[in-house]
Parts: structure tokens; sequence; C-alpha cells
């Protein structure tokens, strides 16, 4: 078919493509969508992402447009279609009303998914619309067929998953080393203690349109203990005649498209490569993260420049004081009293951060938090100084954290997520939470998870308490 568009491509109207044999990317989108024959669809769909992929921002930016503003229901025909339902609400009427509210711009990437190699391109056409949407919101509404298109597409039924080891071919490790979000991998050597070890894996779902492109890997480490440092997982390894592990580290998860913003593959991933340790290894029995906080620095500083906010202690502002120095993780261990005063604040601040504080959707914060307790998982701990790289530095004052996945509780912990927004926590990390009482400073609430905005609070999951 391929060759097939390429020579018919020569019998095309010359007309099509205007004076440079090219056309601009409005006329060859019309010619896509005109409905002509199969292979002279594949050879203009091929020529469109070719005009697409050289085309300057500007020009890039015209053609969006085009798609936002001609390739769109027509209001007119719509509101007629719904009168007529109303009228006489029947199959055919409700037929007739879902053919007029179906967006045209989809049977446009569809035509254009055509062409060989498309879906990728397609891919990576939804990352540069993406990068415009934020100076043009008329945009918005291109990125909302494309991603129940692409959700379509990368259903998890078309998904392999595929362990990445020392022997995948270069192609692929290369784009492992650099996809990785979470953990700078510092060259091939790093690469390898990460992957060839006997306690560790490394998992990533691949799609059949675009074979040797991961679209999301985990990291994992095989070891005896929960981590409460990352040091503990990317320094250290299981000695050969060590016990066999009892606990899966899943210490970075890494999207690598982003084209593919918004379509879910992390819950899908996570559950199959569970199901591939055990059988691997049945001797593991516990499966955590040891996650970043990428918000909680930000949202501590807004907290801190808040001076009304009562919420906040006087003791715990002085205890943070030296947060703001630059340099404040190297005067750790110079005085035991202020440590322990400083890590008892940013611990109850964090458990304010994940326990208390929401979106305007009524949720965590924290993306991380979100993703993970939207799995079923449940807050295990918070690490004080899990990381001390720069960037998890400034990010979150190096706190890390563990999410578990406590098999027999994850559909219950989903369920109160999902249904009410309440975060399964472990007792230890609800223990830091400190909650204003009127008139009285601040109050401990152990065994209650506050909902903001609900006007409800609920107890934990009887999974989450111990």
């Amino acid at each position: 078919m391929n060759s097939i568009a390429e020579q018919s491509r020569a019998l095309l109207p010359k007309g099509l493509f205007g004076d440079d044999d090219r056309g601009t990317l409005e006329d060859l989108a019309r010619a896509l969508m005109s409905g002509r024959g199969e292979a002279s669809g594949v050879a203009i769909a091929r020529q469109l992402l070719i005009g697409l992929k050289a085309a300057p921002t500007e020009e890039r930016h015209r053609f969006y447009r085009f798609l936002s503003e001609e390739l769109r229901p027509d209001e007119a025909v719509v509101a007629e279609a719904a009168r007529a339902y109303l009228e006489q609400p029947a199959e055919a009427t409700l037929l007739r009303l879902q053919k007029a509210c179906y967006p045209p711009r989809l049977e446009f990437f569809r035509r254009l998914n055509l062409a060989h190699g498309a879906t990728g391109e397609i891919v990576a056409l939804r990352a540069d619309l993406l990068r415009n949407i934020k100076s043009d919101a008329s945009l918005a509404s291109i990125d909302r067929d494309l991603e129940r298109l692409l959700t379509s597409w990368f259903n998890r039924g078309f998904l392999v998953l595929r362990r990445i080891d020392w022997q995948t071919p270069a192609a692929i490790l290369e784009k492992i080393i650099a996809y990785e979000a979470v953990h700078e991998i510092r060259g091939w050597d790093d690469l390898r203690r990460r992957l060839d070890p006997a306690d560790r894996r490394c998992f990533a779902f691949f799609h059949p349109a675009l074979v040797d492109e991961p679209l999301i890997f985990v990291e994992v480490a095989l070891t005896r203990d929960i981590p409460a440092t990352i040091s503990e997982v990317l320094d250290a390894h299981l000695n050969d005649d060590a016990p066999p592990p009892t606990t899966a580290v899943f210490y970075s998860i890494s999207n690598c498209q982003d084209g593919l913003k918004g379509v879910s593959f992390g819950n899908f991933l996570l559950k199959q490569v569970v199901e591939d340790l055990v059988r691997d290894t049945p001797t593991l029995k516990t499966f955590v993260t040891l996650s970043p906080v990428p918000g909680f620095a930000r949202w501590l500083d807004r907290t801190l420049a808040d001076e009304n906010d009562d919420s906040v202690t006087l003791e715990e502002r002085r205890a943070l004081a030296p947060l703001r120095k630059p340099s404040w993780v190297e005067d750790i261990g110079k005085n035991a009293e202020a440590d322990a005063e400083l890590k008892s604040a940013v611990l109850a601040l964090a458990a304010r951060y994940f326990l208390v504080a929401r979106s305007s959707e009524d949720r965590p914060v924290d993306p991380v938090a979100r993703f993970h307790l939207g799995n079923g998982a449940r807050l295990e701990r918070m690490n004080w100084l899990g990381d001390t790289s720069e960037r998890a530095l400034r990010d979150a004052y190096g706190l890390m954290v563990n999410y578990r996945y406590e098999l027999s509780e994850i559909e219950r912990n989903h369920e109160a997520y999902a249904q009410d927004g309440a975060v399964a926590a472990s007792r230890a990390v609800r223990a830091h939470l400190r909650m204003p009482a009127k008139g009285k400073g601040l109050a401990a609430v152990p065994d209650l998870l506050a909902l903001p905005g609900s006007g409800k609070t609920k107890r934990a999951p009887s999974g989450a308490q111990e």
C-alpha cells in the first residue's frame, strides 16, 4: 500500500498541490477529507505529514487554528438534530444527533493515520499542539478529540509488556537513558547497574505501531526491607548469598511520550509487573514505591509566605527557618536539637500537604500522590531527606515517600478515593498530622482522614490504619 501510495502521488491533480507542487497544509487537509480513493488518501496523508514536519511554528499554529475552526461540528445541524430528537425521541433521531455531533477532526486524524508510520507522527503532533495550547486556549477542542482518539488507539489490549535488560537492543536502551524522568541515568555504566544485577528489573509497555519506542517504563529493585532513601536503592545490591528478596520497590516510573499525556498506562503497567514479579520470585510479599514529592517545596513556600495562615504555628515557622538558606542541607548534623525540630516541622507540614491540601478538583495537590492513591495504594511512610540530589532538594526539600500496594486492599482504597477523595494512609503518616483546633492552636487528629471541601471527615479504610 505504501508503494502504491508513492506512485499514486504522481497521478494526483496538479491543482491539488498548488504552484510549488506541495500546496498549503489546509489544501492538503481538505483534499484528505474529500473522499478520494484509498491509495490517493495515503499519498495525501503522507504529503501532509511531511509538510507538517517541515513547517515553521507559525504555519503549524495556523493549521491548528484551521482544524479548530473549520473541522468542527456544524452548530446549526447539531441544533436541528437536537430539536428533532427532543420532539421525537427514537433510534433514528438519536443516530442523526450522534452523527451531527461527531467532530470531523476525528475522521481527519483517522485518515491521516493511513500513511505509513503516521501513528508516531500524530503522537508527536499532539505534543506540539499541547505546547501551542499554552498560548492559544482555542486549540483545546482539538486536543480533546486527539486524546479521545489516542486513548482508543493505545488501549491496553494493544500494548505489549517487555522486560528491559542488558541484552535489549542498544537503540531502546538509549531511549531508556533519555526518557528517565525521576532519577537521571548517568551513562551506560549507571544504566547497567540498574538492569544487569539479579536484584534489578525494568519493564516497559510498547505499541505495535511504535515498535522501538517505549511508552512508559518502571524500574524495580528487589530488597529485603522498605527503603527510606534513594541511595539504598541505587547504590546497594543484595549479595549472592543473601536471603531471597521479600520486597519489590518501584523507584522510578517514567512516561516517554509527551503526546500521550492523559492516556493512562501506569495502573495497567504496575498490575502486570506485580503479576510477573510474583511468578518469577514467589518470595515477594511487599510491593512499595519510593516516590518523589515534586510539588511539596512550592506548596510549603506558599504556605509559609502567608503570614495570616494560623495553621502553621510560630514554633513550626521558627523550626523551618533554616530552609530559607540555599545551603541548609549542609548544616544538617551540626545541631541535633535543631535537626529534630526541622524534621518534625517538615513532616507535620508534609502530612497536611498529603492529607488535607486539595486541588480545585478536591483531590490531593501532589500529582504522584493522585496517581498512586487513584490506583489503590496507601501512603505508607514519609522519608525525611530521602533524596538529597539538587533536584529533590529544590522540589521537595529532600522528602520522599513510600506508597504501598497491599493486594487485598487495593480495590477498597481505590473505591474510597474515587468516590470521596479519601486518602488511604498508614497510622505512622497520620501521626504527624496536627490540625488547628479553634482557640487551642494545633490538635492531633490521629485516626481521621479530613476531606476538605466535602464538609465531611471519613475514617480511613481499615486496611490503611496499620
